[in-house]
């Protein structure tokens, strides 16, 4: 790309100096995707470190039995720990990525992300800062899986989802994949918050009622 406009919107770039901001604008490249597009698989070679500027990309992990676990969501302004993970290890890809909306970002070519993370400070606490935010993250997630109530769990994610109560715009499958566990499980859970008056259910309709009684539910999840 000629120029570096898109830095512009990440203010952790900006004061790079000019031979790094030269070395993007010579060596980045703006890549469009469309929803559902596969990023990378287990197995892959890692190639590219990748800012997202707009859109979300899922990564996820998939079980040889179908089962599938969330990891994380790369968002406006970050980027794929796994990726810098791979990158940096010379490993391959150990889970899937796919986007789930339309997806802006930028690209760079494994040569020149090593000569910046090498020269450039800003460049460098730019991608280390977001390998550690997000791996502290990952490790909170690995902690909920192993340790944390389901019920507290998915009261938390309800919340997340519909923060004023109303309607949950997913399928009991979908927060089943979020939260690392089984559908009938979620949907096991969620009649039994339906007893409790903390949701309504219908035909493909899930409402959260009782916002104040769910989120004493998911405080309990760190209590």
């Amino acid at each position: 790309m000629t120029e570096t406009g898109w830095l512009e919107a990440l203010p952790d770039l900006r004061p790079l100096d000019e031979p790094a901001r030269a070395l993007l604008s010579r060596e980045a490249a703006r890549v469009e995707l469309k929803p559902g597009t596969v990023l990378f698989r287990p197995g892959d070679v890692c190639a590219n470190f990748l800012i997202v500027l707009a859109g979300s990309v899922r990564v996820h992990l998939l079980s040889e039995l179908g089962r599938e676990i969330v990891l994380y969501r790369v968002t406006a302004g970050s980027t794929c720990i796994l990726t810098t993970s791979c990158l940096i290890g010379r490993e391959d890809y150990s889970a899937e990525g796919v986007t789930e909306t339309a997806v802006s970002a930028v690209a760079l070519a494994k040569p020149a992300f090593d000569a910046l993370v090498a020269a450039s400070p800003v460049f460098r606490d730019f991608v280390f800062h977001g390998f550690g935010t997000r791996l502290t993250d990952l490790m909170r997630l690995v902690s909920e899986v192993a340790f944390g109530r389901i019920e507290c769990r998915l009261a938390e994610a309800l919340i997340r989802h519909a923060p004023v109560g109303g309607t949950v715009p997913l399928t009991h499958q979908v927060l089943a994949t979020e939260l690392g566990t089984a559908r009938e499980v979620v949907s096991r859970q969620l009649k039994e918050f339906e007893r409790l008056g903390l949701v309504g259910l219908g035909r493909g309709r899930l409402e959260v009622l009782d916002t104040a009684g769910l989120r004493d539910l998911a405080a309990a999840a760190s209590g």
